[in-house]
C-alpha cells in the first residue's frame, strides 16, 4: 500500500500545556514554534508513524520573566537543547473516536516512554481542497522524569511548581500531495 505523508498546520494546531503554581493556580503555556509529520498507510491512522518536534526557545507563558527562566539551565537549557521531540511507538484506535498514542518523549536529551489520549476530530476537504485530518491530543508527565526539578519551597509548605505538567494539543495535519 501507498504510504501517504501528513505534515501539521501551525496556523489550525495549538502545543499546551498547564503546570499548578503555588498549587492553588494553573499557568498555561504553549510552544510558539513546532512541526510535525505523520506517514500512514493510505489513509489509515492506525498504521501511522508520528514525528514531532518543539523549538524549546518559543516556550510562551505571557510572562517574559517566566519564559527566560523556563529557556534556562533550571528547566528546557534551550541553549544545548534547542529541541524537544517525539516519536510515536504505537496507535491504537479503542473506538471510532478514541485512540490511544504511545511513544518516546525527549527532554534536555532524557527519553522517556509516554502515553497520550487522542480524540479524532474527522476528515475533511478545506475550500481550497485539500484533506485535512484533526486531532486532540491530552496527557500528564512528571517534569522530573526528564530533569526538570527546579523547584522552591513555600513559606506555608507545598511548593511553588507542580511535578504533574499536563498536556494538550489541538492539531490538525494536511495530506500532502
Amino acid at each position: 500500500m501507498k504510504t501517504t505523508k501528513w505534515m501539521i498546520d501551525p496556523a489550525h494546531s495549538d502545543i499546551e500545556f498547564k503546570v499548578k503554581h503555588m498549587m492553588i493556580t494553573t499557568v498555561t503555556g504553549t510552544f510558539k514554534e513546532f512541526r510535525s509529520e505523520v506517514e500512514t498507510e493510505g489513509d489509515d491512522f492506525t498504521t501511522a508513524r508520528i514525528s514531532f518536534e518543539a523549538n524549546t526557545a518559543s516556550i510562551f507563558t505571557n510572562a517574559e520573566q517566566r519564559d527566560a527562566h523556563l529557556r534556562s539551565a533550571d528547566f528546557f537549557d534551550a541553549e544545548n537543547f534547542p529541541v524537544m521531540r517525539f516519536v510515536s511507538s504505537r496507535l491504537e484506535k479503542i473506538d471510532d473516536e478514541s485512540w490511544q498514542l504511545k511513544g518516546d518523549l525527549t527532554i534536555r536529551g532524557v527519553t522517556n516512554p509516554v502515553r497520550l489520549d487522542v480524540e479524532f476530530g474527522g476528515q475533511g476537504k478545506d475550500p481550497w481542497g485539500n484533506t485535512k485530518a484533526g486531532f486532540s491530543l491530552n496527557g500528564k508527565i512528571n517534569r522530573k522524569d526528564w530533569g526538570l526539578n527546579w523547584n522552591a519551597a513555600l513559606e506555608a509548605g507545598g511548593v511553588l511548581v507542580s511535578d504533574d505538567v499536563r498536556i494538550y494539543a489541538e492539531v490538525q495535519y494536511a495530506k500532502q500531495a
